[in-house]
């Protein structure tokens, strides 16, 4: 059982949503990234997703897109991303997700790649330009060595492709709760029950939705939907409004508002 997966089996049996913050690696710094993390997770975060910054972020909006700029300028490359994994994982036994696109894999070769970020302490990868349809040779690579691979599913999906997604997937399904890109909103997109329901109809995998979900109440009402809110814009604004004294503390403050939220 992978890590992911016994988070979850943990999480369904007392009845809590699992709480996914995403941070984009060397932002503001690496030195905080390192930091913020295991403060996330002591806030009350259950697994936490690793954003490698990439040129061109197509499925993140505005706030994600200067978070990866501003680490690409600093210098913040794939390796960067697992050596702080690894550095995280020293001080945490959270489920680490590497959110990123697939040239930087490809550029490694899948199973280099895997192999290194399974060295790195990562449980599972996200690659949202990657068809599932062309994912053999990441997803025989990342299962030789105990990697999940998580795909994405959104209001537009089809059923068919719902249900090639729910045969190819593990760890848990990402559920995008709009058909755009990510960033922070005031209120969640219409039809969410509806997408998770077509879901579950293929799959037993946990559900966790992503993309808009920015404020406490967000996470309660997928709470009612979902096994899983995952919240990373919103993560972002909160630390690049923080003074740079604050940013750990009050950033982890911030999730704790949503570990309540879920739990209410």
């Amino acid at each position: 059982m992978s890590r992911i997966e016994a988070t979850f089996a943990r999480l369904r049996s007392t009845g809590r949503l699992a709480l996914i913050p995403y941070v984009t690696v060397g932002y503001p710094d690496v030195a905080t990234t390192v930091d913020l993390v295991p403060a996330l997770v002591e806030a009350g975060a259950d697994l936490v997703e690793l954003g490698v910054p990439f040129s061109d972020p197509l499925a993140d909006g505005v706030t994600i897109q200067r978070a990866s700029h501003a680490a690409l300028a600093a210098g913040v490359t794939s390796r960067t991303c697992l050596e702080v994994a690894a550095q995280i994982r020293a001080r945490t036994q959270a489920p680490i997700i590497l959110m990123g696109y697939y040239n930087p894999i490809l550029r490694r070769g899948p199973a280099a790649y895997c192999q290194d970020a399974a060295e790195a302490g990562v449980d599972g990868l996200i690659v949202p330009d990657l068809p599932p349809e062309e994912a053999d040779e990441l997803q025989s690579a990342a299962r030789d060595i105990g990697l999940d691979v998580i795909f994405l599913l959104a209001p537009t999906s089809t059923d068919d492709r719902i249900r090639t997604v729910c045969q190819r997937a593990s760890g848990f399904v990402y559920c995008a709760s709009l058909a755009g890109v990510t960033g922070a909103r005031t209120s969640l997109a219409a039809g969410l029950a509806e997408l998770t329901g077509r879901i579950r109809r293929h799959t037993g995998l946990p559900l966790a939705v992503g993309f808009g979900i920015s404020r406490p109440e967000h996470v309660t009402e997928v709470g009612k939907v979902a096994d899983g809110a995952i919240v990373g814009s919103a993560v972002i604004d909160r630390l690049e409004s923080l003074p740079a004294a604050e940013r750990v503390a009050g950033t982890a403050a911030f999730v704790a508002t949503l570990r309540a939220a879920a739990d209410g």
